[in-house]
């Protein structure tokens, strides 16, 4: 299997549970992708009010308390229209078991991280 180029397309990781996080980090930025990550909703929204580039949104549904990876892609949407998004989950099987944004994406967990990663260099091919 090819490897993925990023590109340095500008990724918002949302994921509570950290070593998930990382190792997915981890995957993206060796891959060429340029990578921020957030432990919840807050965090999130807040690199994405602060005026933060991003092209795309990779969140996990099931944040922990708060608002969840639906409820921050939903605003997420009314910061930045034209956002595309990632839902993974692990509760989750399908995207039409949740009210997806618009056009997401979705990848059940457990996930190969190539996988993730030539979801996300597809998103930023069709994008540029």
């Amino acid at each position: 299997m090819d490897k993925v180029d990023g590109h340095g397309l500008r990724v918002l990781l949302v994921e509570d549970e950290f070593l998930i996080c990382m190792m997915m980090a981890d995957a993206l930025t060796a891959r060429g992708f340029e990578v921020r990550t957030a432990a919840n909703a807050r965090d999130a929204l807040a690199h994405l009010t602060c005026g933060e580039p991003c092209d795309v949104l990779l969140t996990d549904l099931n944040l922990g308390p708060g608002l969840d990876g639906s409820g921050l892609a939903r605003l997420a949407r009314e910061l930045r229209p034209d956002l595309p998004v990632v839902y993974v989950s692990g509760s989750v099987r399908r995207i039409e078991e949740l009210r997806p944004v618009p056009g997401a994406a979705f990848i059940p967990k457990p996930y190969v991280p190539e996988q993730v990663c030539e979801m996300l260099g597809a998103i930023g091919t069709s994008r540029h």
